[in-house]
């Protein structure tokens, strides 16, 4: 399966999407392509199925190899994705494939619990992360509602090119 990012101000970036049938083949072949594309794509650490024009609450990451890693879950992809719990609060920059260009300060909490199903078998999963790693999962999940770090951030002021480097 080929996946193409969508980009700002696509439409399918903008829904709130429903949570798919675990058991659907057709997910589970989604969920394996959109693993091999965060993969194939410098620095990115998840991808939300609406990224890729699939308006459905699935997503995959992975923060292996990221600075300012303190938990790791390993690979998460899940489907039907809930936020349990949120403590802490920090602001960092962030950036999204869905926003090439820019990158942004963005406030969220430095600790969740996460739960949703995992393609395929439907078992459930529970994320526990923080630091960076929660940061990454507010981030799909915010996807997942319809929402960009651009919608997250206070202002003009918290927005910043975002640096190239070759």
């Amino acid at each position: 399966m080929e996946l193409d990012v969508r980009h700002a101000p696509d439409p399918v970036l903008s829904r709130v999407c429903p949570a798919p049938d675990p058991a659907d083949p057709e997910l589970v072949a989604l969920a394996e392509a959109m693993v091999a594309l965060m993969r194939a794509s410098p620095g990115c650490v998840g991808i939300a199925a609406p990224q890729v024009g699939h308006p459905v609450a699935l997503f995959v990451l992975d923060v292996a190899g990221a600075r300012r890693v303190q938990s790791y879950a390993g690979l998460v992809v899940l489907c039907g994705p809930v936020l349990l719990s949120a403590e802490g609060r920090e602001v960092r920059r962030e950036g999204c494939l869905s926003v090439p260009d820019l990158t942004g300060d963005v406030p969220r909490a430095t600790s969740v619990t996460v739960s949703g199903r995992v393609p395929g078998t439907g078992e459930e999963r529970v994320v526990v992360a923080d630091a960076f790693e929660a940061r990454a999962l507010q981030h799909e999940l915010d996807h997942l509602r319809g929402l960009l770090f651009l919608d997250q951030v206070a202002g003009a002021h918290a927005l910043f090119p975002r640096k190239r480097y070759l």
